[in-house]
């Protein structure tokens, strides 16, 4: 979903969108992930539906407060020893000023914020994972839709930063899946070493069924990748009501089950 007004929109242009529901042929034969491969992609998409979770009550919680609106505002969270922390400021050249901080409560739900009268300085993690989200969506918006996406933060290897763009809901009952990225970025949030397009065009799913019905799963083919993504996960987590999701990926279909646990069907 749109985490409220402090929502980060990336600005666009149009480019040629071809459907994510037309497969690719494969020329070979090709081994279906490991278990452990699939386990990691859960990790990751639980993760982002956790980070979705948090960056929306915490965005409620901080607007509960009436703080004044500035467009340079950004935020980001992180999660430690099982707590979430968001934090809502604005960058600099080597600081992030940090005017408002919001930290989970006893529940996933509940967020204590702390308004910071002067801003609190940080040069560590939150500035540069702000910087990180920066440098990504300045590449991204060269090809995204025009309309809102998430963007989300998280801590990759070495110090390293997953940044993903996630088109956010907009519509109730209606979920997007598409027209995604994952960025690889350096340490010091300055760098994009890596560019995983995770699919193409949106698909928006409307899970509003009529009485006496229910919505059993879905089921959507890539065309650009071979596995499952992060954001496939994601997408099952986050819809309501919960149910699974197939992905026909390469020469085999995914069975993505509604705690993010993914297996091989065939």
């Amino acid at each position: 979903m749109s985490w409220g007004k402090l929502t980060f929109v990336i600005p666009t242009i149009l480019l040629f969108l071809l459907s994510c529901c037309t497969s690719v042929a494969s020329a070979e034969k090709t081994a279906p992930l490991s278990k452990e491969q699939l386990a990691e992609i859960s990790a990751r998409g639980r993760m982002l539906a956790e980070y979705d979770e948090a960056a929306w009550h915490a965005t409620d919680a901080v607007m509960t407060t009436h703080p004044k609106q500035d467009n340079d505002t950004r935020f980001v969270c992180r999660k430690a020893d099982a707590t979430w922390t968001c934090i809502f400021g604005r960058l600099t050249a080597d600081k992030l000023l940090i005017d408002y901080e919001a930290v989970q409560g006893a529940s996933a739900k509940e967020f204590q914020v702390k308004h910071h009268e002067p801003p609190l300085e940080d040069a560590g993690f939150f500035f540069a994972a702000v910087k990180a989200m920066m440098t990504a969506g300045n590449d991204f918006q060269k090809t995204a839709e025009k309309r809102p996406y998430n963007p989300t933060v998280m801590p990759a290897a070495s110090g390293q930063f997953y940044v993903y763009m996630v088109p956010a809901q907009t519509k109730k009952g209606v979920y997007p899946l598409g027209g995604d990225a994952r960025y690889l970025v350096s340490a010091d949030g300055s760098t994009i070493l890596e560019k995983r397009q995770l699919h193409k065009s949106i698909l928006e799913t409307n899970q509003q069924v009529p009485s006496g019905t229910k919505f059993a799963g879905g089921w959507h083919n890539h065309v650009i990748t071979e596995t499952p993504e992060d954001t496939d996960v994601f997408y099952v987590l986050t819809r309501r009501p919960l149910t699974p999701e197939s992905v026909g990926a390469g020469k085999h279909v995914y069975f993505i089950e509604t705690d993010g646990t993914i297996k091989v069907s065939k």
